[in-house]
């Protein structure tokens, strides 16, 4: 494969498409065409800010922009979508096509990554990890690996949607963890702030982009509950001022937003080599 293709793909995952139609949606279709779009918060923003940064990736959709663009789909190809497992690009007719012909699959290295040691190490060691503390949640929260994490963030609820550097602003503001929880008769969204170190009383500014971004975008499209969350490494003296400071600043932030319910407060320590997260009561 990395002859055929010319380039190594270090990570990678096998995909198994839900619906797959021949005709594609041009970015001018998706995001420059608004003749069925009544409001702004209705465009496809997710998509928006990253082709405003530039880079190649890939980037989190919320659910309605999903829905959103599954129409488009259907609609340009008459709801027709193609009946096989097999699929090729034809270069020519820029056209999505069944293949019946020869299929590739990957032979190289398939081993699980355990993000987990990497990130004690770096801890033990004061060197930076709030990228691995993001990684290890989202690997694990819903899995049942870790008990701690999903009695602090779940409630028992189930995981509809999630992801990790949500984009939420054209200054490239992004949600560490974004969290849609959901029951018979609710939904809650949970923008997620992580800390790799104590928390400080000023990530209340940060918290506030998120609800305040929330609230305009995406509660119109997808009515939920807006349950901000603060994760951050245990605080070892609850007596300190700078304690007090942090405890006062989240009573600031919720007077300030009853409109979304109160930050929740995490904190992490490791233990036994493992990771453990309690919930805070302030």
């Amino acid at each position: 494969m990395k002859n055929l293709l010319k380039k190594s793909l270090t990570f990678r995952t096998l995909l198994e498409p839900y619906e797959v139609y021949a005709e594609g949606v041009t970015e001018w279709e998706a995001l420059d065409e608004i003749k069925y779009i009544s409001s702004p918060n209705q465009m496809l923003w997710s998509l928006i800010y990253w082709k405003l940064k530039g880079n190649r990736g890939n980037t989190m959709i919320t659910i309605y922009e999903s829905e959103r663009l599954l129409k488009l789909l259907r609609d340009k190809n008459q709801r027709q979508f193609l009946s096989g497992h097999k699929f090729s690009f034809d270069v020519q007719a820029q056209k999505i096509t069944l293949n019946n012909g020869v299929s590739y699959n990957y032979t190289g290295r398939r081993e699980v990554i355990n993000i987990l040691p990497r990130l004690i190490e770096k801890c033990k060691n004061k060197k930076a990890f709030e990228a691995h503390l993001q990684a290890y949640i989202i690997q694990n929260i819903g899995t049942g690996k870790n008990a701690s994490l999903d009695n602090s963030l779940l409630n028992g609820l189930t995981i509809e949607w999630l992801g990790n550097e949500v984009a939420c602003g054209v200054g490239m503001q992004k949600m560490d963890v974004m969290l849609s929880l959901a029951s018979d008769n609710r939904r809650i969204v949970m923008p997620i702030e992580l800390k790799a170190v104590e928390a400080s009383p000023d990530i209340i500014i940060q918290i506030q982009r998120y609800v305040d971004w929330l609230e305009q975008y995406y509660i119109p499209n997808r009515i939920s509950d807006i349950q901000p969350v603060l994760i951050s490494k245990k605080i070892a003296s609850k007596t300190t001022e700078n304690y007090t400071q942090i405890i006062d600043s989240f009573k600031f932030f919720n007077n300030k937003n009853n409109r979304c319910m109160p930050i929740k407060f995490v904190e992490y320590e490791i233990e036994d080599n493992n990771l453990i997260f309690q919930d805070i009561i302030y």
